[in-house]
């Protein structure tokens, strides 16, 4: 299996680079941080990786197409790539930072993706698994960019089944809810801002429409993306699988 993820040095990307590794997988990953992308070759020294900002266009081309030759191919593209964007209500909301969580997490997929396609028809079980959120399926008070940027992906997963579907591609879409590790804590940290309330009272308060009381092991939406891509998961397209203890409402 050939497998390329976006940002995958750090957080989920990174889990989902070792479980695939660890299931014998050839793997490419990008990420706009270096040092992070040397450390992770050290972990897995037959990591094929490149520095990349998925929100620059001629950066995601040279990407692809690195990827594609390093693996001899690709059959399973993880749409990782995200930015949290900042906490603050539309009407403050900084017009630049809505462009740019829009460009890295729609646009960046988008681009990614449709690079990708010719190289998935020719695998013999080609599957796209985009990284969406519960802010995909909820709305979400003062995170209008990300919230809308993962609406996105729901819709542009939902599209390339129909599309691709006859070629015998998948695609589906992963909605984490809180994850554990360091960009949770910073999300925490930024609402805490907002809100008056410490970090340790905003991870709560995000817990609180969960019917399991704790984050979610990001070695677990690794298993979920390995399964959607193994051959258990064939019959399996266009579908939005959620991954966060039971979530009523984002919170």
């Amino acid at each position: 299996m050939k497998v390329l993820v976006t940002a995958g040095a750090s957080g989920i990307g990174r889990e989902i680079v070792r479980a695939f590794a660890v299931n014998g997988a050839a793997v490419f990953t990008c990420d706009i941080d270096a040092s992070a992308l040397g450390a992770l070759g050290q972990e897995l020294p037959a990591l094929h990786s490149v520095v990349c900002d998925i929100g620059q266009r001629d950066d995601i081309e040279r990407m692809v197409a690195a990827a594609a030759q390093a693996l001899g191919g690709i059959d399973v593209l993880v749409n990782n790539a995200g930015i949290a964007g900042p906490t603050a209500p539309v009407e403050r909301f900084d017009p630049d930072a809505w462009e740019r969580v829009l460009q890295v997490n729609l646009s960046g997929a988008f681009h990614v993706t449709r690079l990708a396609i010719p190289h998935l028809k020719r695998s013999r079980a080609g599957s796209i698994i985009n990284m969406a959120s519960v802010a995909g399926r909820f709305g979400y008070a003062n995170r209008s960019a990300y919230s809308a940027s993962k609406w996105g992906l729901i819709g542009l997963t939902k599209t390339l089944a129909i599309e691709l579907g006859g070629d015998g591609i998948r695609a589906n879409a992963i909605l984490p809810g809180a994850v554990d590790g360091e960009r949770m804590q910073r999300v925490l940290a930024g609402r805490a801002q907002h809100s008056g309330r410490t970090p340790e009272e905003e991870a709560r308060h995000a817990l609180d429409s969960a019917s399991i009381k704790t984050l979610v092991d990001p070695r677990d939406v690794a298993a979920l993306a390995v399964f959607l891509a193994s051959d258990a998961g064939k019959s399996i397209s266009g579908q939005m699988l959620p991954i966060d203890g039971d979530m009523q409402k984002a919170s």
